[in-house]
C-alpha cells in the first residue's frame, strides 16, 4: 500500500506539471520466473482485468511474464498487489506511465512458447544467465566509453523514432533475426565490451544471455530499459536521441515518459512524426522501388 501511495502522488504530481488530466495509468512490467499453471493464471487474470476495466496485453509462457496495461490508477494497482501476492511475482517491477487517453482498445491475455520471441531456449535463457544490469544513472558513462560497443537490440522501425548517440543497428526486421547479426557482425576478440538496450528492458535479458553462450565476457544492458532512462534522465543530461516507440496507440514517448509526436502510417504502418509532414519515409522508399 506504501508503494502505491507513492506511485499515485508522484502520477499526480507529474500531470498537474504537465497541465494533463489523469486519463490512463499505464504499467509495463515482465518477469522471468518458471510458470507451470500458464493457463490457470491466464483465466485468472482475464477474469480479475476485465472486471475493473484493465485493457492491454499481457503475455504468458513457461518462461514468465511480460505485459503493458492501461485503467484508472487504482484498478491497476489492485492487479498489480494482486499479482505480488504470489510468490513469484513479489518482486514484480513496473514501469508507470499516464497518457491523457486510453492507449488500447481491448485485453488481450495470451499463453505463448516465449514471452519474447527469439527461438534459442538454451542459449538465451536469463533464469541460468544474464549480462550485467546498469542503472540509468550509470549508463552514459559506459557508453561513452571508446573501448564499448553500443547495440540497439530493436528492429529498424523503431530504431527510425529514436536512438542512442553512437550506438549500431543491426537493421532487424523481428529480433530473432539479432542471432545471426551476433554471429556474423559481432566478435569476442574483438568486441570483448558490449552494452545493449531496448524498449523496456526484456529482450535485452535474452540478448545479453545469448551474446555470453557465444562466449563474449563483459556484456551489459540498460535496466528498466529506455523507458525507464527516459523518466530518470533530464533531458538536458541525456544521450537519447528523439523518442521512443512502443506498442500501443501513444506510438511514442519521449522524455519524462510523455506522449510523443509521431503517429502510426495509414497505409503501411510506419512510424512517422510532424516533422515528416504528411509524407511517410517507407512509403517514399517503397514507392522509389517499384
Amino acid at each position: 500500500m506504501i508503494a502505491s501511495a507513492r506511485f499515485e502522488l508522484r502520477v499526480c504530481s507529474a500531470l498537474a506539471e504537465k497541465k494533463l488530466p489523469v486519463s490512463a495509468t499505464i504499467a509495463a512490467f515482465y518477469k522471468f520466473v518458471r510458470i507451470d499453471d500458464a493457463d490457470a493464471l491466464a483465466a485468472s487474470l482475464t477474469e480479475h482485468c476485465t472486471s475493473l476495466g484493465i485493457k492491454g496485453t499481457i503475455l504468458l509462457a513457461r518462461e514468465g511474464i511480460n505485459g503493458t496495461i492501461a485503467g484508472p490508477a487504482g484498478a491497476v494497482a489492485d492487479i498489480f498487489a494482486t499479482l505480488r501476492r504470489d510468490i513469484r511475482f513479489a518482486d514484480l517491477v513496473v514501469k508507470w506511465s499516464t497518457a491523457p487517453g486510453a492507449p488500447f482498445q481491448r485485453l488481450k491475455v495470451k499463453v505463448k512458447p516465449e514471452i519474447v520471441t527469439f527461438g534459442a531456449p538454451d542459449e538465451a535463457d536469463p533464469t541460468r544467465r544474464v549480462g550485467t544490469y546498469v542503472e540509468p544513472a550509470r549508463w552514459n558513462e559506459l557508453i561513452s566509453r571508446e573501448e564499448v560497443v553500443v547495440i540497439d537490440t530493436r528492429n529498424a522501425y523503431e530504431v527510425s523514432v529514436g536512438t542512442f548517440k553512437g550506438a549500431r543497428h543491426p537493421g532487424t526486421r523481428s529480433f530473432v533475426e539479432f542471432k545471426r547479426y551476433a554471429e556474423t557482425e559481432l566478435d569476442p576478440s574483438r568486441h570483448p565490451q558490449v552494452a545493449m538496450f531496448c524498449t523496456g528492458g526484456i529482450r535485452c535479458e535474452k540478448a545479453s544471455a545469448y551474446l555470453l553462450s557465444l562466449g563474449f565476457p563483459e556484456v551489459y544492458h540498460l535496466e528498466g530499459g529506455i523507458l525507464r532512462y527516459l523518466e530518470e534522465i533530464p533531458p538536458e543530461d541525456s544521450l537519447w536521441r528523439g523518442e521512443c516507440f512502443v506498442f500501443d496507440e501513444r506510438v511514442a514517448v519521449r522524455h519524462g515518459v510523455a506522449v510523443g509526436t509521431h503517429a502510426l502510417c495509414a497505409d503501411c504502418g510506419f512510424p512517422i512524426s510532424a516533422d515528416d509532414g504528411a509524407k511517410c519515409p517507407a512509403c517514399a522508399r517503397l514507392t522509389a522501388g517499384r
